[in-house]
């Protein structure tokens, strides 16, 4: 599987964790740890069973990364 792009996003919305994973370049154990610490945007609770991460947040960490 190659790794995505934040291009592959979309505009705005929701994310779920499978298709960050497509662009993320760490696991999901790793995803989680860094919402734990707070390095990586926490995801949003949209009802009891589906949880996703707002698209303009996860730009927003790639752009800071990227200028880091």
């Amino acid at each position: 599987m190659s790794l995505a792009t934040a291009f592959d996003l979309p505009l705005t919305g929701y994310v779920r964790q499978r298709q960050l994973m497509t662009i993320l370049p760490f696991s999901p154990a790793t995803l989680w740890r860094k919402v734990a610490d707070h390095s990586f945007p926490a995801p949003v609770k949209l009802s009891e069973r589906v949880t996703a991460w707002k698209v303009e947040d996860v730009r927003a960490w790639m752009l800071d990364r990227e200028t880091v």
